[in-house]
């Protein structure tokens, strides 16, 4: 057996302890399915406001040298199994807020100092302990410095040098960009602010100095990761991504079936499996009883949950109200975000109000019952670089329609009624037209009966285990090793 690893994630958000998105359930699944292997894993977050004080036990205080003000960092461990262990990086002026990035509708003005200090806050912790861990594994935008310290200050450390780093790109929208001067505040040596460095549009990118000083690069499903590559998709680095082709691997995110399974998940009224579907029926009911609407067990019923935002497609959905409204179906959707969306969904739910229903919150508990109740699962993003709550779909019987982008094609395998093969329903355009006929297809679909319940148990019996994806990232963590 290959020697064990110790890899050091870097984070913003990490399931319990703090999450806006999916991110946050990568954060917290795959170091236990690393730790699984037989690997060890020190995780890094932020000690968020929302975090009760203290997050773990103290581990002492440092000073960690970013802007010209004196600032140091509290670290807080908590092991969270044998092999996995969370460090909270506690710093009140940068951390001990409320909201994770920003607040009333726009980002905080300091992220760029946040940010760095959580990546640099990591590096020292490590220095000081006089420890190397084998791989730094770094999420998105917010860990993007991790690699460029590393090689900036820490190459030719004692402790750190030649520490590889695997950089995982989870949305490639949102990018960490900030004014070109934030290389001199940070103390950046004077070339990382050029074109060839961190240079991005006249500023600096964080997301830009993950993927050109990281050994390997990720994204988070096959297909996301030949998307970026291509100008709609890539906002602004298909470019450098297509130059750093032969570093980039797609690996798809895991699910973690002890918390989203059907046959063991607490929250739904009664727990069902693919051998005993009847449990479905009495989840429906307690769903539709939950949102107040009519308990007619014959007519479909839709289920969202999600971001409510224009990447999530959710304007298709609330533009699309009149086609709804004439379609034998009934709708629940859970979700907070935009506030045109939502008052579009509103009106749509006031015009029906015994067939659609909106709840405008982050609910765990009621996610599993929309999972479990629900008949139909919609997602209608314009892009989805891997996406969770579709593969929850697919255990839970729930049939999943979507748009063909990014992990929602690797997951869902569109239904041919003759063969009785595929998974659920896709379409192409990201309008009205294409939602509504992925939504006819699955009504006409739902009539058969016998059809569906084959259609509903081909879902069942996917796996998407973080095991597989996890072996798919040790591969990528020794990669990177070979080439520091």
């Amino acid at each position: 057996m290959p020697d064990a690893l110790h890899v050091a994630s870097v984070t913003s958000e990490m399931v319990p302890f703090a999450k806006t998105g999916g991110l946050a359930d990568v954060s917290g699944s795959l170091p236990k399915a690393l730790a699984g292997l037989g690997h060890r894993v020190t995780v890094f977050l932020p000690r968020y406001g929302s975090i009760r004080f203290p997050p773990g036990e103290f581990a002492g205080s440092l000073h960690v040298p970013v802007d010209a003000a004196h600032r140091s960092a509290g670290y807080y461990v908590r092991d969270l199994s044998e092999r996995v262990r969370v460090v909270f990086v506690e710093h009140p002026p940068f951390f001990d807020r409320s909201d994770l990035y920003g607040s009333g509708g726009s980002d905080y003005g300091d992220n760029r100092l946040r940010f760095a200090f959580l990546a640099r806050a990591a590096l020292e912790f490590f220095r000081s302990h006089g420890e190397r861990p084998d791989v730094f594994h770094a999420h998105d935008w917010q860990a993007g410095l991790v690699p460029v310290y590393l090689k900036a200050f820490y190459w030719s450390d004692p402790t750190l040098h030649r520490t590889p780093t695997v950089f995982t790109i989870h949305n490639l929208a949102y990018q960490g960009n900030f004014p070109l001067d934030t290389v001199g505040t940070l103390g950046l040596p004077p070339h990382l602010a050029t074109r060839d460095a961190l240079e991005f549009h006249g500023g600096v990118s964080y997301m830009k100095g993950g993927i050109l000083f990281s050994e390997a690069l990720n994204a988070v499903s096959p297909q996301y990761a030949r998307e970026i590559q291509g100008p709609e998709m890539g906002h602004g680095f298909d470019g450098i991504l297509r130059s750093r082709a032969a570093d980039l691997a797609g690996i798809l995110n895991g699910v973690d079936y002890g918390e989203w399974d059907p046959r063991v998940d607490p929250h739904i009224v009664r727990r069902y499996s693919a051998g005993d579907l009847s449990g479905k029926a009495e989840c429906k009911a307690d769903l539709l009883r939950a949102f107040g609407l009519s308990l007619d067990p014959d007519l479909p019923l839709v289920g969202a949950i999600s971001r409510l935002i224009y990447q999530k497609g959710f304007d298709v959905l609330a533009g699309a109200w009149w086609d709804l409204l004439h379609r034998p179906l009934r709708m629940v959707v859970l979700g907070t975000g935009e506030p045109g969306i939502q008052d579009g969904l509103r009106s749509l739910a006031e015009r029906a109000p015994d067939r659609f229903a909106v709840r405008f919150a982050y609910d765990d508990a009621l996610a599993h019952k929309i999972e479990a109740g629900a008949d139909m699962f919609v997602m209608p993003s314009r892009f989805e670089p891997c996406g969770l709550t579709q593969m929850y779909s697919l255990r839970y019987g729930t049939v999943p329609v979507v748009r063909s982008t990014g992990g929602l094609v690797d997951t869902v395998e569109p239904y041919d009624p003759g063969t009785g093969k595929g998974t659920g329903f896709r379409f192409d355009t990201a309008d009205g037209t294409g939602l509504m006929w992925a939504l006819d297809q699955a009504l006409n679909a739902y009539r058969d009966r016998a059809g569906w319940r084959r259609l509903m148990r081909n879902g069942m019996s996917r796996d998407f285990s973080w095991e597989r994806s996890a072996r798919g990232y040790e591969d990528l963590f020794r990669t990177a090793m070979a080439r520091a």
